[in-house]
């Protein structure tokens, strides 16, 4: 694998693809880090604020705003998009955004996060061929759906009246075995216009969290479901869990109720399967790895944080140029894994 920086790029050539492995961290907090040339560990996180949206804190975009208008390079705040980090932002952060505003990369990037500490994930800067090993280009099989604006920026840093730069999607609804979710006012689901409500995407804690009332409505019918599991006293962070003795296994784990996260349409939906929606805490308990976030509407702000555990052994391909996300849904389910990225080979 081979990289250069901003200034290589401009005297020689513009690659198609950059590649950088990610490891999964359990000291403490859950975290995925990345390094570039052998710089301190950076933290990944998917959904974190760097403005790419038209800011004041960077260059003027050439085209009007909307999810990963980074056609020029920002100043970095304390996090971005792609890696956050305390360290030195100009300098570990100018590697990784300038390549990633390249021409060259298409405006693209995939992040793949592996589910063991034993085994590296990937980042693709740069559009397909995702190559995972036994010869599968996740890129042909990708389902695609619009990111959307949130018009009130989510983040901690930000100027007034300024856009959110985070990745949001348009989940229209849920099910659970095929059953449509209800008991909780669906207006929830969509972004207000002072910038509450909706769906975001963020790599940087574990476990996905809902608004109080749909997280009630969700556990109620996932238990209903799975009825035929004796539940057991709750671990937390979790609400509900069960007793895994007799539970048997599949090819995308627990065998549990199938989770769609319905979008544009009917006909596509994000599916998170055992592996991705159960977390196994000891020998004998699993717990559903959903949680609680509060009430609306002080708390939260965005009321579903789909986090990394459920995205875990799933590319997600952001198309900055076309604000469009592509995901596989579970990689398990085709035989293969984040893991199966060949460091040594082109990507």
């Amino acid at each position: 694998m081979t990289f250069i920086t901003p200034a290589e790029a401009k005297t020689s050539f513009r690659p198609k693809a950059l590649v950088l492995p990610v490891s999964k961290h359990t000291s403490g907090a859950i975290q995925y880090l990345t390094s570039i040339k052998q710089r301190t560990p950076l933290t990944l996180d998917i959904g974190a604020e760097c403005s790419l949206a038209r800011s004041k804190r960077c260059d003027e975009c050439l085209s009007p705003p909307r999810p990963g208008c980074n056609n020029n390079t920002c100043t970095l705040m304390p996090l971005n998009p792609v890696i956050g980090s305390e360290g030195n932002f100009e300098e570990v952060g100018q590697d990784v955004i300038s390549l990633h505003s390249t021409d060259g990369f298409k405006r693209k990037f995939a992040v793949c996060l592996p589910s063991s500490r034993r085994s590296y994930g990937v980042v693709f800067f740069g559009d397909g061929p995702y190559n995972l090993l036994p010869s599968i280009d996740v890129s042909k099989s990708l389902i695609y759906t619009p990111l959307i604006i949130n018009p009130v920026t989510t983040g901690a840093n930000y100027e007034e009246g300024e856009p959110s730069s985070e990745y949001f999607i348009n989940v229209t609804s849920i099910k659970i075995n095929g059953k449509v979710l209800s008991g909780f006012n669906t207006s929830l689901l969509t972004i207000d216009k002072d910038g509450y409500g909706g769906t975001k995407i963020s790599s940087v804690n574990p476990y996905t969290v809902m608004e109080t009332s749909i997280y009630n409505a969700f556990v109620n019918l996932f238990t209903k479901e799975l009825s035929g599991v004796p539940r057991v006293t709750p671990v937390e962070p979790f609400g509900v869990c069960f007793n895994s003795t007799n539970l048997g296994s599949t090819r995308v784990g627990l065998p549990v109720p199938n989770i769609d996260l319905v979008l544009q349409s009917e006909s596509v939906y994000w599916r998170i399967f055992g592996a991705n929606s159960m977390v196994q805490v000891n020998q004998d308990v699993l717990c559903l790895g959903f949680v609680d976030n509060g009430q609306s509407p002080s708390n939260p702000r965005t009321n579903i944080v789909i986090r990394a555990h459920q995205i875990e052994n799933n590319l997600l391909q952001f198309d900055l140029a076309s604000s469009r996300l592509g995901f596989s849904s579970s990689l398990l389910f085709r035989q293969t894994t984040c893991a199966n990225f060949n460091f040594t080979s082109v990507a």
